[in-house]
């Protein structure tokens, strides 16, 4: 499977330059990383959270773990916790489960991205599959979903792999 027809419509659409990168299939930005050969800084991995029961779309850096108490005080909720595997395949449908790309306005949900990853010219996110994903401009991006909300909301690992 490529990107999905759906997908490649909404960016033609919208007039936003991308290119359509194939690789060997990869479950985690982590390994997209290594197997694209490009720091981890400018890989987005795509997080779907419930806040207070809303679903939303989260982008971090892939060398960067969601900083949960700090996103809480950022969107001012109760309760964040992920969303499940069933939940994510009943609502974000056309996309496999860990390939999500973070057009939150695609499914109508509120997107939120890391200040870290969208200060980078140009950033490569998920595609839809674990085979493709996206590299487009962090303008491209900000162009794709107008309300996207930036903020500081990521933290360093306890370990990193990759050393």
């Amino acid at each position: 499977m490529a990107i999905p027809e759906k997908l490649t419509k909404f960016l033609k659409e919208n007039k936003v330059k991308y290119e359509p990168i194939n690789h060997r299939t990869v479950y985690t930005a982590y390994d997209k990383a290594q197997t694209l050969k490009v720091p981890e800084k400018i890989i987005g991995k795509t997080l779907v959270l419930k806040i207070d029961g809303k679903i939303s779309l989260i982008l971090i850096p892939a060398n960067k773990n969601l900083d949960k108490e700090k996103f809480k005080k950022f969107v001012k909720a109760k309760k964040i916790e992920f969303a499940s595997e069933r939940l994510i395949k009943n609502k974000l449908k056309g996309v496999k489960v860990g390939a999500i790309p973070p057009f939150g306005n695609f499914w109508g949900l509120p997107t939120f991205i890391d200040r870290l990853l969208i200060k980078n010219p140009k950033i490569i996110i998920s595609g839809g599959d674990y085979n493709w994903s996206i590299k487009i401009s962090s303008a491209g991006l900000k162009k794709l979903i107008p309300d996207l909300v930036i903020g500081s909301f990521g933290k360093s690992p306890a370990f990193n792999m990759g050393t």
